[in-house]
């Protein structure tokens, strides 16, 4: 039976990165190379959100930090019934996400938003969202606008709406959290001087120091306890691994 599952489980991880081969190509399989953690949780939160029970024809998803399109693309192959906005304000890379999600957007099922996070979800109507979704993107954000995200997030939800996020929720142990950020950093030398690509590996490090910093890191404890405090109910943090894990969390009815 667990051999079963585990085969079940290969054909699906390979299903899914054909597919994201396929319509996001060398960016996808270079994020695969660097940090196949980050892959893994952009599927990881399509899969929870399949999960999310319907009980209506069309589920409203708002994506905070699009980027690309990697985790939109989980979104959008994780079930039909969504009409989805995407939300970034970083022109370079949703215009990337338009050209590659092109045909979702034609067909009316996506759309993009290139305001920043909280100007968007600022603008949106109280209650009018079944699902917000995200992945590292929150860890992104200075930590007293992250706040704000979240109290904006839970406005915009209904009443038995999610927030899922996968993202850096970094380990409240700050010892081994140190640990795990250096094997992380040995693991960014290791393949990117194999292929030669120092350019990427010298804005990834310089990215890993502001995630790092004070008034950005998103400790577990305290994200946690700042989901609580905006009044959101069964919060839970699953599939820890390194300093990456899925969130969710239910605006209660």
């Amino acid at each position: 039976m667990i051999a079963h599952e585990n085969h079940q489980q290969r054909k699906q991880t390979e299903n899914y990165d054909a597919i994201f081969s396929g319509v996001i190509g060398q960016e996808y399989e270079l994020l695969k190379l660097i940090s196949p953690l980050s892959t893994e949780m952009s599927r990881l939160v399509g899969e929870a959100v399949r999960e999310y029970p319907n009980y209506q024809d069309t589920l409203n998803l708002v994506e905070l930090g699009g980027g690309t399109g990697i985790t939109t693309l989980a979104l959008l192959t994780a079930r039909e019934d969504l009409f989805i906005v995407s939300i970034d304000n970083e022109p370079t890379m949703q215009n990337q996400a338009k050209q590659h999600l092109r045909t979702w957007h034609d067909q009316g099922t996506l759309s993009f938003c290139a305001q920043d996070a909280l100007s968007a979800l600022q603008a949106m109507p109280s209650a009018s969202v079944d699902i917000v979704a995200s992945a590292y993107t929150l860890h992104n954000f200075l930590d007293t606008y992250r706040d704000e995200v979240v109290r904006e997030v839970y406005r915009i939800l209904k009443p038995g709406g999610q927030f899922i996020n996968g993202d850096r929720y970094a380990l409240d142990d700050i010892s081994q959290h140190t640990r795990t950020i250096q094997e992380e950093v040995s693991g960014y030398f290791r393949v990117l001087t194999e292929i030669n690509r120092l350019d990427v590996l010298e804005h990834w490090l310089a990215h890993l120091f502001s995630d790092e910093s004070e008034n950005h890191i998103m400790r577990e404890s305290i994200a946690l306890q700042q989901l609580h405090n905006n009044g959101f109910t069964a919060i839970s943090l699953t599939n820890r691994m390194a300093v990456n894990a899925l969130v969710k969390a239910t605006k209660p009815f």
